[in-house]
């Protein structure tokens, strides 16, 4: 009864945790100056936190499937637009890959880090979400789309410096303070309501 319980609640509560990945991807964006912040990592590392890699993993799957139909019908954007001409198969892959690495990295971090510390646990995993997240899309640019990068920003030179100021700057650096600063705050939050992480050997 206890497991069938368990069982219940873990996809009741990644179902509402899905939900909350849609709405904040689709419909929370916030402007900031050239750039646009969303907060769509929190949910994907909160499940990844209570139901470890393959909790992360679903999550950030859901993430990809959102980015990749709102690549294919131009609501990503006119760069991501350019991105599906030039490779469609490789922009989908990316769009499903990063987001479900990064939810998978996230949950492998707070297992690995709890056993010294459940917070440090969880900053780890606020931490590495978004690195992984944004690191795979900047090594996919850099690489594969390189020369609609090189168009796109008009240099072949220090393309990775440019790269990183124009197309990461300064939204990822908010997204990334704002999931480290969140995330153990949520997560006092539920485990005061007795939501705990799953069990691991």
């Amino acid at each position: 009864m206890n497991k069938e319980h368990s069982n219940t609640q873990r996809l009741a509560v990644l179902a509402v945790l899905t939900a909350i990945v849609i709405i904040l991807q689709v419909a929370v964006v916030i402007p900031l100056g050239p750039f646009t912040v969303t907060l769509t990592m929190l949910p994907i590392i909160i499940g990844a936190i209570l139901y470890g890699p393959v909790g992360g993993a679903v999550l950030g799957a859901a993430f990809g499937i959102v980015v990749s139909i709102q690549v294919v019908t131009g609501a990503a954007g006119a760069f991501s637009t350019a991105m599906l001409e030039f490779q469609p198969a490789a922009t989908i892959l990316v769009c499903l890959l990063k987001g479900i690495a990064a939810g998978a990295a996230a949950g492998a971090f707070f297992r690995l880090f709890r056993r010294r510390s459940f917070y440090l646990g969880v900053v780890m995993a606020a931490v590495i979400a978004p690195i992984i997240n944004t690191g795979i899309f900047s090594v996919t640019c850099l690489t594969i789309f390189r020369s609609l990068i090189e168009n796109a920003l008009g240099t072949s030179g220090n393309l990775l410096l440019v790269f990183l100021t124009t197309f990461i700057g300064l939204n990822f650096l908010v997204e990334f303070g704002v999931n480290v600063a969140l995330t153990p705050i949520v997560m006092r939050i539920l485990r005061a309501v007795k939501l705990q992480p799953a069990k691991t050997e």
